[in-house]
Order: structure tokens, then C-alpha cells, then sequence
């Protein structure tokens, strides 16, 4: 029961300092005019584009600096996993 614990302590360690890592990983994705910073947690940390530009421009950038920062993220968790983190407490 205590091992349980303790590795769930560990798991929750790992993902703060996963949350942090992906917090600190910053992709600019420029598309057409705009240019987009997001976080690896998916917060978008700027957005600039021109004043003319129309609506969809913005969203199809916006969904294209989403779509890079998954990839991103999906890569670092699952260096996470190959860890040891979640496999080593589902053994069980």
C-alpha cells in the first residue's frame, strides 16, 4: 500500500515538472500573415496579425499553431511514459 503511495507521489512529481517543461516550450508559428506563440500546454502566449485580415486567416492559423504544439506535447509525454512513470504503476 505504502509503495502505491509513493509511486503516485513520484507520477504527480513527474507531471509538474512535465507541466513546467511543456509551460517553457514556446512554438511561433507564422501562417500567411499571422504570427502565433503558444505554449506547450496550448495557451496561446501572442497573437499578431494585420487589422485587415479576415477572420478565418486568424482561426486557420490559430488551428495550425494547435495542431504543431500537439504533436510537440504528444512527443515529450511519451517520453514520459517510456520512463518508467505510468507503466511502472500499472504493473501493479
Amino acid at each position: 500500500m505504502f509503495d502505491k503511495m509513493k509511486q503516485m507521489y513520484e507520477l504527480k512529481k513527474q507531471a509538474d515538472a512535465m507541466k513546467k517543461e511543456l509551460e517553457a516550450e514556446v512554438l511561433e508559428i507564422e501562417h500567411g500573415e499571422v504570427l502565433v506563440k503558444v505554449d506547450g500546454t496550448q495557451k496561446i502566449r501572442s497573437l499578431v496579425y494585420p487589422q485587415d485580415i479576415e477572420p478565418d486567416k486568424v482561426k486557420d492559423a490559430i488551428n495550425k499553431a494547435m495542431d504543431e504544439v500537439q504533436k510537440v506535447s504528444a512527443k515529450k509525454m511519451q517520453g514520459m511514459m517510456g520512463m518508467g512513470g505510468m507503466s511502472d504503476l500499472l504493473k501493479g
